[in-house]
């Protein structure tokens, strides 16, 4: 409606104007309105990178995604934004345009990266779809790289004993570092979950936590004595840290389980790095993170027998699809399934 008007506007012009100094065929007013046409053409359509900033906001309010989501996404968004060329709009790209950037992303990424980018990418073209910005999404139809079968590496029981054993008294956070592995262990959560702990979440008398997950969903886990125990040794050294940041007049959050040297809340960063330091002082040959011990959660809960769906809720999954990768077992423990279980094991049938 506006671009009509300014047309209208643009051709009256010149009827007003036949006396006035001309620059080649266009008089200086006709340039003036051209130009201010131009821009205003250029407000409405915008750049693949102009829509980010809403694209990170809509995730992190409506989806509600995760800091570390919504900063992936944002990131595989401006990645593609410059791929495409500098004056593609979003109405123009198509499926041969996201095509090829397939094809660029197959050449240095994993398969697992490459199927993340592309559900940024789906999730960003549905916004537009929203927005009333395009009318089709450029996604569908468009074929996936297929994926591996992916096995979590977990790890053995023993080794998890000597993870939560690793911090010493020379470490000067140790108590806080074996609580945050014990809490690790003994509820499978997220580091960005156990980031984001409140001690206001923590109940000592029904051993329970109040987990806030993904999508901001809410899930309740029991947690072990001994979790609990290194939970209640670490609380004076808390204590202390936040002190100490009020009397340097920081502003402090008290909320905050977890806190860092100087009475701020653990990152995530923080943590992969003290599990990545403790596993391997303990030795352990794997690499060891955060969401090893989550697999290892899920694994040894399946091997003592627990059922498929109770590992689910425990873990906040939403499909059972994705708690089943938890479902291979140790050899060692199907072997002795079969030894107690099947009449062939030791040759003879009772």
């Amino acid at each position: 409606m506006i671009l009509s008007f300014s047309v209208v506007w643009f051709k009256g012009s010149r009827a007003t104007s036949r006396n006035t100094p001309t620059v080649g065929k266009l008089s200086l007013v006709d340039k003036l309105i051209h130009d201010i046409i131009i821009a205003m053409i250029g407000q409405f359509k915008k750049k693949i990178s102009a829509y980010i900033g809403l694209f990170a906001d809509w995730l992190a309010v409506e989806k509600g995604y995760s800091p570390h989501t919504v900063s992936n996404y944002c990131r595989d968004i401006r990645e593609f934004a410059s791929f495409i060329d500098d004056d593609c709009l979003p109405a123009d790209i198509g499926q041969d345009i996201v095509k090829n950037y397939i094809c660029s992303l197959n050449k240095v990424n994993k398969p697992t990266s490459v199927a993340r980018k592309l559900s940024a990418m789906q999730t960003f073209f549905g916004l537009l779809i929203q927005e009333r910005e395009i009318s089709r999404n450029p996604m569908i139809g468009v074929v996936r790289p297929k994926q591996g079968h992916y096995i979590p590496v977990f790890l053995t029981v023993d080794e998890v004993f000597r993870l939560v054993d690793a911090p010493g008294a020379n470490d000067t956070y140790a108590s806080r570092d074996k609580a945050v592995l014990e809490i690790l262990y003994s509820t499978g959560m997220r580091v960005s979950e156990l980031s984001g702990l409140n001690i206001s979440a923590l109940d000592f008398e029904t051993e329970m936590v109040r987990i806030m997950g993904k999508g901001n969903k809410e899930r309740l886990a029991p947690v072990g004595a001994p979790a609990l125990d290194a939970v209640r040794r670490y609380l004076p050294q808390r204590q202390l840290l936040l002190r100490q940041r009020l009397e340097r007049g920081r502003q402090t959050d008290t909320k905050p389980i977890f806190v860092n040297g100087r009475g701020s809340r653990l990152t995530s960063r923080s943590v992969e790095r003290l599990v990545k330091l403790y596993g391997q002082r303990a030795g352990i040959i794997s690499r060891v993170t955060p969401h090893s011990l989550r697999h290892s959660y899920a694994t040894h809960l399946l091997e003592m027998g627990a059922d498929l769906r109770m590992v689910q809720e425990l873990l906040g999954h939403a499909s059972l699809s994705t708690t089943q990768k938890y479902t291979h077992l140790t050899v060692d423990h199907l072997m002795e399934v079969y030894d107690k279980a099947h009449p062939m094991a030791t040759g003879s049938i009772k």
